[in-house]
């Protein structure tokens, strides 16, 4: 499956500078098994109701709830959290 997290930072965020510490985070999930694939974008759009990054993870869907239990993944949520206005998930099929 594919998971993707939809994220819109609050107002005066350094997206581009969010990048290289977020890959980081999230490529520690390439190590829990079932976890194949990960993509990190950010939007080439400046308009205010646009998102600012997507990050899409192909997984087995039975690896969804190790990541959920990941420390990797809490540390995501600690660290980014308050920067964070909206948030979309979206779990689909390849």
């Amino acid at each position: 499956m594919k998971h993707y997290i939809i994220v819109k930072f609050t107002e005066g965020t350094d997206v581009k500078a969010l990048v290289g510490p977020v890959r980081k985070i999230f490529e520690e999930t390439l190590s829990i098994p079932g976890i194949r694939e990960l993509d990190i974008r950010t939007s080439n759009s400046d308009r205010s109701n646009r998102y600012d990054m997507m990050i899409v993870m192909k997984m087995d869907q039975e690896a969804l709830p190790a990541y959920d239990a990941s420390e990797p993944h809490h540390r995501w949520k600690e660290e980014y959290g308050d920067r964070i206005a909206k948030k979309a998930i979206f779990d689909c099929e390849e």
